[in-house]
């Protein structure tokens, strides 16, 4: 959720200003680029060229810098629009005060009143406070300007009294903030489980029957659906590709049977569930285990069939919309509308070797989308991120009826 987002920390002078190194880093390790404004005040807890490290930027604590002589400005309306979102954390009962009757006089307020993005405050100070009807009404205003409060957590304060007033911790904080960015998101609150990849049945210790599936579909397809809020489940075959995003858990298995098991442990409980892997039809019906030695003549392998991962899905459907690939040579589009009905499929995407572009190992794909009622919708090659976006697209419109 925070990947890709610029974000504004504004930071008072309290002391929960130390966490805020730690509040840094995490937002950096979610893939959000941070900028730091903080008051002079906040300078006495937490030393600027540590946050200045962290965020890889200045930190700014006047309106004018003074170097070797020279003087420049920094411009906080440029600094207000650079923002996806402004966190103010520590929040201060002072800065909140000021916050909300429009004082400015430094440039972190200064950059408030100029931000059109929006301004998340997380308070911080001791109990009474925090309690205080003036800081209770100071609440209620920043709220009514549209603001969004982190409440504070209950815990020692730095009086050594315990009570609430405690500001959130780091991990609460971005936890908070994917939770609103996630909110209101076509996919919020779905569930969803994604196949990818291709199975590998051994023969041997070395060897194996497998294809030339990458896996790329599969893994955009749940990079898509954990952008639009979805939380998601990838079971994937063998393959090189990694996911990092909070809300993709991946569980990496190997051959058809393990898939078959994984994806059961999770069918049951999702909204939405794409088979977008090559699994394997056949196994070995004996693996060796040593290394087949090289011998004269030829080698017969007797294969069994693997159990068929998407129709048992569909015979256990019950509130899972269900989509299948189907990966087709010849008469395609009737093989892929047979497919969708045998299996009990919710809808199809069809993939066709006959045009260029589509295909495993290949970074683009050309799919035609057909759902339960057979409306058939073709699609040109696109890379295989926006053939994601497509197939998400279908079905979010189809699930939202």
């Amino acid at each position: 959720m925070l990947r890709g987002k610029n974000i504004l920390l504004g930071i008072t002078g309290g002391i929960a200003a130390y966490k805020t190194t730690f509040l840094t880093r995490l937002l950096i390790k979610a893939g959000a680029a941070v900028k730091i404004t903080m008051t002079q005040s906040a300078s006495s807890f937490v030393s600027p060229l540590t946050l200045s490290t962290l965020s890889k930027h200045p930190v700014l604590m006047d309106f004018i810098n003074e170097e070797d002589g020279s003087l420049s400005w920094n411009n906080h309306v440029e600094l207000g629009l650079w923002a996806d979102l402004m966190l103010i954390a520590p929040a201060t009962a002072n800065t909140l005060s000021k916050m909300a009757h429009g004082t400015c006089d430094n440039l972190l307020l200064a950059t408030y009143l100029s931000a059109k993005c929006p301004v998340f405050f997380a308070p911080a100070m001791d109990l009474d406070m925090y309690q205080h009807p003036s800081t209770k009404e100071t609440f209620k205003k920043l709220q009514s300007f549209g603001n969004v409060m982190i409440p504070a957590e209950s815990g020692e304060l730095a009086s050594g009294l315990f009570g609430e007033g405690r500001m959130a911790e780091p991990e609460a904080i971005v936890r908070f903030l994917e939770a609103f960015l996630r909110s209101g998101l076509p996919l919020s609150n779905k569930r969803v489980l994604i196949t990818a990849g291709p199975t590998h049945e051994p023969i041997d210790p070395v060897r194996f029957l497998g294809n030339r599936s990458s896996g790329t579909m599969g893994f955009e397809l749940a990079k898509k659906a954990a952008n639009l809020g979805a939380t998601v489940v990838l079971v994937t075959g063998p393959t090189g590709l990694s996911i990092e995003h909070s809300n993709i858990k991946i569980v990496r298995v190997t051959t058809a049977e393990e898939m078959y098991r994984e994806v059961h442990e999770h069918f049951k409980n999702v909204d939405v569930a794409i088979a977008a892997a090559a699994v394997a039809d056949y196994r070995p019906k004996h693996v060796s285990e040593q290394k087949i030695k090289k011998e004269e003549g030829d080698l017969d392998l007797t294969l069994v069939r693997n159990k068929d991962i998407l129709r048992s899905m569909g015979e256990k459907k019950k509130q899972q919309y269900l989509v299948g690939f189907a990966l087709e040579t010849e008469n395609e589009l009737e093989n892929a509308k047979g497919k969708l009905q045998r299996k009990n499929l919710d809808a199809i995407v069809l993939n066709s070797l006959n045009d260029d572009g589509a295909g495993f190992g290949q970074g683009t794909n050309k799919i035609t989308f057909v759902d339960k009622n057979l409306t058939v919708k073709p699609f040109e090659v696109k890379t295989k991120s926006e053939v994601a976006s497509d197939i998400w697209k279908e079905i979010i419109v189809r699930i939202n009826v």
